[in-house]
This record gives structure tokens, C-alpha cells and sequence, in this order.
């Protein structure tokens, strides 16, 4: 009777509560996810990103993203370093014990009901049968008093440490006892819903399940926090993932030669293998929703679109059922509250078209930003990267690196939302069209792809009542498998930044195709969180094996991914004349690798293939990083011109400006005036390579070369001159004046000094400079045609006419790498080349001619 009465205690105590807080596990946004700037656009919320609440067990990567490895990497542990290494082994795992108590207080949580409820199974009102318990309940106790016993026998090691504790055994025997969690995840689906079901029908139990206390860690000053049981039948789930990752830390600061090596290496081995067995299991408990109706509904795919909608554009999650598609927006949440979605709308599989540009409405116009803007703002984030990344080493920098990280999402949303161009056009044949907008043909391809697979199948059209699509919409926060917005402030520090530098690419050539087609291949690379075309190789005519062999040089700008696209060329006159943004070519296949750092940043060429639906590409790549790209190497062969000084070929040649400046600006201004893209499309290398050859020599069939080459090598040729000059253009002495210079507010005072510096040029570098500076300025005239701006190309020139010596760029002890001189100096450098295409033409007889009201040498 005494048992009785303390058992209803508990039970009423736990009723008592209902201080429901779901967001234990969740994903806090605060401020409206509409609100908008002033151009119409919205800004996005401030995101913080917690572990999710989505039941899927991953294995641990490694900052390259690839599965970790049971061995670590070689050579982190070497001569010094072994001591360092055993300080960090035991950060490690005080971490860990620390969250081992609180993992112990969540299960201890889990069981605490458990002894009241089977009290009242032998009452007149049950609040749950017994088989009900068991099973909501099921190997919680087990899984307790493993990490009891493991957390009992850990804490003394690291409380007594030194460079003989020994813990591999400890961790060897929690991975050995994984067959319980293997039961466990067996029944978590089941569990579930037994829950849910008894919550439905059971008021009790409902407020129990919503009000479970967790005691908070020993230092904390909060005695408890309210949990929900759904939150709490998670972590096991979550901590299998997360022992493993500690498993890895732990591997990669222990000396090979320490007992416990071995130890941990066999602890990892398990479980991972573990994770690899039950992967395919949870996943599609993941996905699986539950209508009101009884309908089995899965999620396809999701993911972050930009949608155009009342002439702004706003950032929306888009879900894909397999019946239908569903466009939610974040609410806005008080603080503490659980993150939900709101549904826009959405359209039935079965009702769901595409529409191409010609019956699309007009009020879809893409009003697309100039491309300065977007450069502009990458250089922004560049800058605050750096500041942040300075901050970091400061001793008090802390406060000022929030502040600096929630600067950099702000910027990286604003990026975000205004870079996708490319239209992905949705109609409810029914009712209304709907525009996106995205960043890669790659995305569009995907998403019509998925849902064309869909509609293959015999799908009937669904109406969904407001209490359905509550229920549907309520469930995509715990089904969606893309949690953060695309940035990289979104990202752990300990996360890969990615490559900064030049990837090399050689496309080879294609197989598989089945008829003869006109074939072409784009490449792509990740840049701020979206994807950029950064080359295209030619077309090869009418073959069902294209043999390209062409080299190509992308600048990578915190890459970790290379896209291939290939594509069959559109001829039809009549679908030429679309929107810029309307890619009318066929897409015959895509596919993507990781840029590795360890395989790309090889001296040699790293061959791979990339399979598409039945099409095979092998390509070629390598890496060169900022570091080495910014420094420039004097030629040994002073007979040619790359890499030799300008005065000693203007000498050689008795002319005022280089012969290759020359012939190249004119060919160009010839027949390459009109090329989209001009100078920022990437030429073929082998192509380049061939005319740097030939100016070398000096071939007599170099007018007949130029003739006959694609118009960008011949724009990737002038540019790798001016990149190879022993020194830039502008000069290494004059570097630190211009960056004065132009940070000069008064603009007389300005004019003066940036007028000076010009002539404090030698002679054949202001002369070639002049005559660069008219050229592009004839470029720029063309740009309703080709695109290219004044500011875009002085984003492509200014930072190669301009480049700190590397003396000058080991003054400022704030900048301790090239890629931090890069996001550092460049906005400066296209500001200095800008300044110069806006200014009036400025003539070089004149210019030497007038007097300055001072004569300082600079």
C-alpha cells in the first residue's frame, strides 16, 4: 500500500508540470523569416543550428566530408606534438564525460515514470498497459546502466590523468554492447507511435510524455529542464553517431605506439560498422509520415530554394511527397519555443506541370543584379572571414566575433537570395504558377527529375483539409534531411573552409551515349554556399564518343565540390531568342566529385571519372594554391616574353607597348567584343599554352594562330601575361601609394595623387596600361551584349595589374596567410583599376606634360 501511494505521487507530481519545452534538440530563429529589405527582398533570420531531432544515424566525417577512417591521418602525432596530443586526448574526454552525464540524466528521466505507471496497471484506471510500457520503454534500463557503468569506471581515469592512463578497454566494451542499441533501434519506430497513440487517447500520459524533468549537469545552476518523451527516445539514436565521432578525436591524439591505440582503433572499427548496418533501417522510419487519414506519405527530397512571389525574392524550404510538393516558410517563434513550418502552398504530383518561358505568366519577370554587386559582396564576406579569423586570436576578441559571425550571415543570406538567376517554373494546372530560382541547372535538373519519377506512377490527386495539412506541415521540422541554410556562417569552425587557389581540369572525353548528338560539357564549382559555371568545353559535332582533351583553369573560392554537366547542343533558330537565364540545351547527364585536398594538392594530375545515367566523363585534375598562384616567377628564358620584365621586350621589340598586348587586345576588339562573358569565361589551357608558346618563339604563324583560336584562350592569354610579369604592371613600389591613394576621401586630393602615380610609372608600363585601360573601357561599351561591366572587369584585371610584393605582404603581422592578403587587399585593387575605366580618357602626352602642385617622389 505504501509503494501504492509513493507510485500515484510521482504520477501527480509528473502531472503536475506543464512546462513543455520541445526545443531541447531544436532549431531557433529568432526574428521574422519575411521581413524585408529594401529592395523588396527579405532578409533572412540569424540561424542558429542545433543537432536535429531526425532519427538518422550518420557516419563521422572528416573535415575533407569523407567517411572517417578507423586509422587516423599520419604524421599528426610526431616528435613534439605527442605531448600536445595527450593534452588534447584528455580535453577529449572530459568533454565527453561531461556529456556522459547529461546523456545519464536524460535516461534517468526516461525512467522515472516508469515505476508509477506499472503501479497503476493493476489499478481501475491504467494509464497504460504493460505491454504499452514495455514497449515505449523498451531497453532504456539496459542502455542506463551501460553508460553507468562506463561513465563510473572513466571518471576516476581523468581525474587521476597522466600519460599512462589507459581507456581503450573502457570504449572497446561500450562498443561491444551495440546489440542493444541494435534492439532498440528495432523497436523505435514502434515506440513512437505508441506513444503518440497513447498520448491521443490518454490525457495523463499526454501531459507526462510532454513534461519529463532532466537534472541539469552538477556546475549548472538550474536544478531541472522540462523534456518532451519524443526528445528523449531520440538520444540514444543520436548518441551512437556521436561516440563514434569521439572515437576519431580520440585515435587522432593518441601516439600509435600508446596501449590504447589498438584499443580504440577496434572500438571505431565496431562502430562504424555498427552505423553501416542500421543505416538503411532508420531511413525510411525517417522519412515515413502519418496522415489523419492513415496514408503513408514519404519524403523524397528537400531542400532551400529562393521563390519569386509579390516581386521580391524569399528563401523557402521545399518539401517532395511522394504525392505532393510543399513550400513552407519558418514561423516566427518566441524564444525557447520548437521551430515550426507554414505552408504557403502546395500542389498534388498529379496536378503538377512545368512550364517553359512561353506560357509562363508575364508577371514573372528574373530582375537579375548587376554581377559587380555580387563580387562585391563575396569580397564582404572575405573580409569579414579574415576579421573574424583576426578576432579569434585576440585575447578579448570573443564578443566582437559574434557580432562579426552574425555580420557574415547576413551577408551570405543577402548572397544567397540574390545570386540564383536560373528559372524553375512550376504550374497547378488547377490554379496558380509558382517561379524559383536557382543557382545551377544541376538543382533544376534534380528537382524535375525527382518529381517526373513520381508522376511515372499512378498518382491520384489529393485535396488535403486544414487539419491534414497542419499534420503534414507540422512534420516536416523531424523529416527534413537539409537542416542548415546554405552558408558557410551556418558551418562549425572545425568544418573544411574548402580550396582556395586554382583547380586545373583536363576534360578527356564521354562513352555511353546511344546516338549520335552535337556534345558539349560545363563545369562547376561551389562558391558561398551555391554553385558557379566557371567553363565550358567545345562543341563536338555529331559523335556518340566526344574526344575533347581540354585543359581548363578554375579559381576556386572555398570550394569542396567539382560539377560536370554535359549537355547536347540546342540548333533549333527558334529557341535561341529565350530569357539569358533560359538554358534551352538538353541535358544529357551531370555528376559531381569532392575536391579532396589531399588528392588534389598533388604535384601530379589525379585522373577520375564521373558516371551519369549510363555516361561516363573522364577528366583530369590538379590543384595550385593562392599561396603559389600570387607569386610570380621571372622567366629564365629572356628571349620570350612570359615572365620577362616589360621594358626589356619593349626594348627588344622598339615598340611603346608589348607586341602580344597588342595583337591580343585587337583580336579581341576583332571578333570577341560581342562573347558573353568575355575575359571571365575560362579559355582551354592547352589552347593558351599553345599561343604562349608561340609568342615565346616568336612563330611566324602567329597571326594565323590567333586567327583561328577560340576567343577566350586568346582573352585567358593576355591575361596570363599580365599574370606571369615579374612584377604587376602597376608596380611593387607604387603598390602601398595606390592603396592610399585610393582610400582618399577628398576627391581633388584623389584626383592628384592617383594622377601622380601614373606618372610615376616607367614608360612602357603607363603606356601599356593606357592602352589596356581604352581597350576594356571599348569592352564595357558592349555591355547590354557581353555582360561585362566596367566593374566586372576591373574584378578581373585589378588583381593582377595589382599585387602586394611579398615582402609587402609580410609587413601587417595581421595577415598571416595569401588567402588572407587576398580578401584583404583585393576590394582595394578592383577599386584602383575601376577609379582609372571611370575616369575620362587620359592621354599619355598630357599626362607627362602637366605639372602637379607638388613633385614628391611617391
Amino acid at each position: 500500500m505504501a509503494f501504492f501511494f509513493e507510485a500515484a505521487c510521482v504520477v501527480r507530481s509528473l502531472l503536475s508540470s506543464n512546462n513543455f519545452n520541445y526545443n531541447t534538440d531544436g532549431y531557433e530563429a529568432d526574428g521574422a523569416e519575411d521581413v524585408k529589405s529594401q529592395d523588396g527582398s527579405e532578409t533572412l533570420p540569424y540561424i542558429d543550428e542545433s543537432p536535429t531531432m531526425s532519427p538518422q544515424l550518420c557516419m563521422p566525417q572528416g573535415p575533407d566530408g569523407e567517411t572517417v577512417s578507423p586509422t587516423p591521418p599520419e604524421g599528426l602525432l610526431s616528435g613534439g606534438d605527442i605531448e600536445k596530443g595527450l593534452e588534447m586526448k584528455k580535453l577529449v574526454l572530459s568533454g565527453f564525460l561531461a556529456s556522459e552525464e547529461i546523456y545519464l540524466n536524460q535516461l534517468e528521466a526516461l525512467l522515472l515514470p516508469i515505476r508509477p505507471l506499472k503501479a497503476t496497471v493493476s489499478t481501475s484506471q491504467p494509464v497504460l498497459s504493460m505491454s504499452q510500457i514495455e514497449t515505449i520503454f523498451y531497453k532504456i534500463q539496459d542502455i542506463f546502466e551501460i553508460h553507468k557503468e562506463f561513465y563510473d569506471s572513466l571518471l576516476p581515469n581523468i581525474q587521476q590523468w597522466d600519460e599512462k592512463v589507459t581507456v581503450g578497454h573502457l570504449f572497446q566494451k561500450l562498443a561491444s554492447q551495440l546489440g542493444v542499441y541494435k534492439a532498440f533501434v528495432d523497436n523505435y519506430k514502434v515506440a513512437l507511435e505508441t506513444a503518440e497513440k497513447c498520448s491521443q487517447a490518454n490525457s495523463q500520459f499526454q501531459k507526462i510524455s510532454e513534461n519529463l524533468k532532466v537534472k541539469c549537469p552538477k556546475d549548472s545552476k538550474d536544478c531541472t529542464t522540462t523534456v518532451s518523451l519524443e526528445a528523449l527516445l531520440y538520444k540514444p539514436i543520436d548518441r551512437v553517431t556521436r561516440s563514434t565521432l569521439v572515437l576519431h578525436d580520440l585515435l587522432k591524439h593518441t601516439p600509435k605506439d600508446h596501449p590504447d591505440f589498438p584499443l580504440l582503433q577496434d572500438a571505431l572499427r565496431i562502430s562504424q560498422n555498427f552505423l553501416s548496418s542500421i543505416n538503411e533501417d532508420i531511413d525510411p522510419r525517417r522519412t515515413a509520415v502519418t496522415t489523419p487519414k492513415g496514408e503513408a506519405r514519404q519524403l523524397v527530397k528537400d531542400g532551400f530554394l529562393v521563390e519569386v512571389s509579390e516581386s521580391s525574392r524569399k528563401l523557402r524550404h521545399v518539401f517532395l511527397f511522394t504525392d505532393l510538393l510543399l513550400c513552407a516558410k519558418l514561423k516566427k517563434t518566441a524564444v525557447g519555443r520548437h521551430q515550426q513550418y507554414e505552408c504557403k502552398w502546395y500542389i498534388p504530383l498529379a496536378d503538377l506541370t512545368f512550364q517553359t518561358l512561353d506560357d509562363c505568366d508575364p508577371c514573372h519577370s528574373i530582375q537579375v543584379l548587376p554581377e559587380h554587386e555580387i563580387e562585391e559582396m563575396k569580397i564582404k564576406i572575405s573580409v569579414t572571414k579574415s576579421e573574424i579569423q583576426k578576432e579569434k586570436k585576440a585575447p578579448k576578441g570573443q564578443s566582437r566575433v559574434e557580432r562579426l559571425r552574425k555580420k557574415m550571415n547576413e551577408q551570405e543570406s543577402w548572397l544567397l537570395l540574390h545570386s540564383p538567376t536560373i528559372p524553375f517554373r512550376i504550374h497547378n494546372k488547377h490554379g496558380k504558377s509558382f517561379l524559383f530560382l536557382l543557382s545551377s541547372d544541376y538543382e533544376r535538373s534534380e528537382w524535375r527529375e525527382s518529381i517526373q519519377k513520381l508522376q511515372k506512377k499512378d498518382l491520384q490527386a489529393c485535396v488535403l483539409s486544414s487539419v491534414e495539412l497542419q499534420v503534414l506541415t507540422g512534420s516536416c521540422f523531424k523529416l527534413r534531411t537539409v537542416h542548415n541554410i546554405p552558408v558557410t556562417s551556418n558551418k562549425d569552425d572545425e568544418e573544411t573552409p574548402g580550396l582556395y587557389g586554382f583547380l586545373h581540369v583536363i576534360v578527356h572525353s564521354a562513352l555511353g551515349f546511344k546516338e549520335s548528338a552535337n556534345l558539349y560539357c560545363t563545369l562547376e564549382v561551389d562558391s558561398y554556399g551555391y554553385f558557379v559555371s566557371k567553363a565550358k568545353t567545345r562543341v563536338f559535332r555529331d559523335t556518340i564518343e566526344p574526344q575533347w582533351n581540354e585543359e581548363f583553369e578554375i579559381e576556386l573560392e572555398g570550394s569542396q565540390y567539382l560539377r560536370i554537366l554535359c549537355y547536347e547542343k540546342c540548333y533549333d533558330k527558334s529557341m535561341l531568342n529565350k530569357d539569358d537565364n533560359e538554358i534551352v540545351d538538353k541535358i544529357m547527364g551531370k555528376g559531381q566529385v569532392q575536391l579532396d585536398p589531399q588528392t588534389v594538392q598533388s604535384k601530379n594530375w589525379h585522373k577520375d571519372v564521373i558516371e551519369m545515367n549510363g555516361i561516363k566523363v573522364e577528366f583530369s585534375m590538379k590543384f595550385t594554391s593562392r599561396d603559389l598562384s600570387l607569386k610570380r616567377t621571372p622567366s629564365k628564358k629572356q628571349s620570350g616574353v612570359f615572365g620577362v620584365k616589360i621594358n626589356v621586350v619593349t626594348k627588344r621589340e622598339r615598340s611603346k607597348v608589348p607586341y602580344i598586348v597588342r595583337q591580343c587586345i585587337e583580336e579581341v576588339e576583332k571578333r570577341g567584343i560581342d562573347e558573353v562573358g568575355i575575359y571571365r569565361i575560362s579559355g582551354v589551357a592547352t589552347d593558351i599554352q599553345a599561343l604562349k608558346t608561340a609568342f615565346d618563339t616568336n612563330t611566324k604563324d602567329i597571326l594565323m594562330m590567333l586567327s583561328d583560336m577560340d576567343i577566350n584562350a586568346i582573352a585567358g592569354t593576355l591575361k596570363l601575361y599580365f599574370r606571369e610579369l615579374p612584377e604587376p604592371l602597376l608596380t611593387d613600389r607604387l603598390y602601398p601609394a595606390f592603396m592610399e591613394g585610393i582610400a582618399l576621401s577628398d576627391p581633388a586630393a584623389k584626383e592628384n595623387c592617383m594622377m601622380h602615380l601614373l606618372r610615376s610609372l616607367p614608360d612602357p608600363n603607363l603606356m601599356t596600361f593606357l592602352t589596356l585601360l581604352e581597350h576594356l573601357k571599348r569592352v564595357a561599351e558592349k555591355e547590354p551584349i557581353n555582360k561585362m561591366s566596367l566593374h566586372n572587369l576591373a574584378t578581373v584585371f585589378g588583381p593582377t595589374l595589382l599585387r602586394p610584393s611579398e615582402s609587402e605582404s609580410t609587413k601587417g603581422q595581421h595577415i598571416t596567410s595569401a588567402s588572407d592578403i587576398w580578401s584583404h587587399d583585393v576590394m582595394a585593387q578592383v577599386q584602383v583599376l575601376l577609379y582609372y575605366l571611370q575616369h575620362p580618357p587620359i592621354s599619355f602626352a598630357e599626362l607627362k606634360r602637366n605639372t602637379l602642385y607638388f613633385s614628391t617622389d611617391v
